[in-house]
């Protein structure tokens, strides 16, 4: 599967991609969101006539970068007042899997995957394995462990593992980590800080995320290189855990053998 991926850029403000999230992505189909936020007065049309051209000619030329190495582009332009409502509009439209939170990198060598019990955990491992399978970037599985946590986390990590080799990625790339002090939150941004990347699934909306932010947001906010969001499925589309399904059964069946 190659996965679809949002790539906003802030097409007037110099807003660069460097080789490393070019490296990242080479295997995805990108969809490159150029957009300009707009004063509350200035209306859409205007600053379209305005400077429609300069942004066109930018995004072309940011999306040659990615053709360069294989991906498929398509792009977007948009004036708006809501940056975060146009994008998620957009990634509606397209069916994206996530999205890119374009923090620099020079290099992509390493990426942190964090697992998070049932957490869309199907589709961050789709998605990763789609952007990894054929390159020779190494991929930490991170799992860390809460006191309320239903899930055996060596189980969740195996089984995660397990599916990344079905997708072609070599058994020595991935290694598998489980955390069983800190919150997620402060782990996860700590540890994310020895990678080049990190890929995280949104959280299941509740009353508390409302109140406090997605915990991929807030991992966003505080790693300084790039971010890949993955979207939990939309109204139109059922469950998506098998990933932990089997891992429940596999740790079940181990306990009932001891």
């Amino acid at each position: 599967m190659n996965p679809t991926l949002i790539v906003p850029v802030r097409v007037l403000e110099g807003e660069g991609i460097e080789q490393g999230v070019i490296d990242l992505l080479a295997d995805a189909r990108v969809v490159l969101v150029g957009y300009h936020v707009l004063p509350e007065q200035t209306a859409p049309g205007q600053a379209k006539s305005q400077f429609e051209d300069r942004s066109q000619e930018r995004l072309t030329d940011l999306a040659d970068q990615f053709e360069s190495v294989g991906a498929t582009v398509e792009k977007r332009l948009v004036f708006t007042h809501d940056e975060d409502q146009s994008i998620d509009r957009i990634a509606d439209e397209v069916d994206a899997d996530g999205t890119l939170v374009l923090n620099p990198a020079t290099k992509m060598e390493r990426v942190l995957v964090a697992v998070r019990g049932d957490v869309i955990l199907d589709r961050i491992v789709d998605v990763t394995g789609g952007l990894l399978r054929d390159t020779d970037i190494s991929i930490t599985l991170l799992h860390v462990a809460t006191p309320e946590s239903e899930v055996d986390g060596e189980a969740l990590l195996d089984q995660s593992a397990s599916v990344l080799q079905e997708q072609g990625i070599d058994a020595d790339r991935i290694e598998s980590r489980i955390e069983t002090s800190g919150t997620p939150l402060d782990r996860i941004a700590e540890i994310a800080n020895e990678h080049d990347a990190i890929v995280l699934g949104e959280s299941n909306p509740s009353v508390t995320t409302f109140l406090f932010g997605q915990t991929s947001q807030k991992v966003a906010e505080r790693f300084m290189r790039p971010v890949v969001r993955v979207r939990q499925p939309r109204a139109s589309e059922g469950p998506d855990a098998d990933i932990a399904e089997a891992a429940r059964k596999s740790s079940d069946g181990e306990s009932g053998d001891t």
